[in-house]
């Protein structure tokens, strides 16, 4: 084998071990247990770790081979240039790198939390180094520059807690006895955490809320499924529903 290819060889093993490093440190930060809070931190650290361990692997390949070493020590030694020249190019993507970076720190967003930007609900699905990803209830994504959700108001449901309401309204004939049918729905919801039953509306018929506090989410869905269940029951033994 000519040295040449030798050195390709070299070079080419060298960029393969770095990239298992790469892996390695990126399956290592992946497998931790986190709290919720950290979660979005350390996506955006192994990213940005990965990213560097793959571009130092790179020009040390690049080194690695005699014909090649005088152009890689040249793109080192002018890195500073290509920075401005890239930075100038690409402001918008540079922005939202560092956008991503500040969110990952400061945090006014995390993975899981609801939040409502420009007028849409969701909840934050994944966020990556230049774009955010909200999950919204109907289960389309917003797609959200990172510079843009780091510099514009978002309205964030759980960024002390993860309590949300699990809330059903349901409609009652203003013939019936109002006062017995919201009685009994508050009895049937008693044992819950700050429950509450009331009317929001008189249209047509009587339309009661009833609401209760729930740890999350999914909780929320599921305790929404039982009181729709607990309000059909006690309404049709109250003669409401016939």
């Amino acid at each position: 084998m000519s040295p040449f290819w030798k050195h390709i060889v070299v070079a080419a093993a060298i960029f393969v071990a770095v990239s298992l490093f790469a892996r390695l440190i990126d399956w290592s930060l992946r497998r931790r247990p986190l709290p919720p809070e950290a979660v979005t931190r350390y996506r955006i650290f192994r990213r940005t770790v990965t990213a560097v361990i793959l571009m130092v692997g790179l020009f040390s390949a690049l080194l690695a081979i005699p014909e090649v070493r005088a152009v890689a020590g040249g793109l080192l030694a002018s890195s500073a240039l290509l920075g401005v020249v890239l930075g100038f190019a690409a402001q918008r993507t540079l922005g939202n790198f560092v956008a991503g970076i500040l969110i990952a720190l400061a945090q006014p967003v995390r993975i899981g939390d609801r939040v409502e930007y420009a007028g849409s609900s969701g909840v934050v699905e994944e966020i990556g180094l230049t774009y955010t990803f909200i999950r919204a209830y109907d289960r389309r994504r917003i797609v959200v520059p990172n510079e843009k959700l780091a510099s514009e108001v978002i309205v964030n449901a759980s960024i002390r807690s993860r309590e949300t309401f699990a809330e059903v309204s349901v409609p009652v004939p203003l013939t019936a006895d109002l006062d017995g049918a919201i009685d009994a729905l508050r009895e049937d919801v008693s044992a819950e955490r700050d429950a509450d039953v009331y009317v929001t509306s008189l249209d047509g018929s009587a339309m009661v809320t009833v609401r209760a506090a729930a740890t999350d989410d999914l909780a929320a869905e599921h305790l929404e499924h039982e009181l729709r269940l607990r309000a059909h029951r006690r309404l049709r033994a109250l003669g409401v529903w016939t």
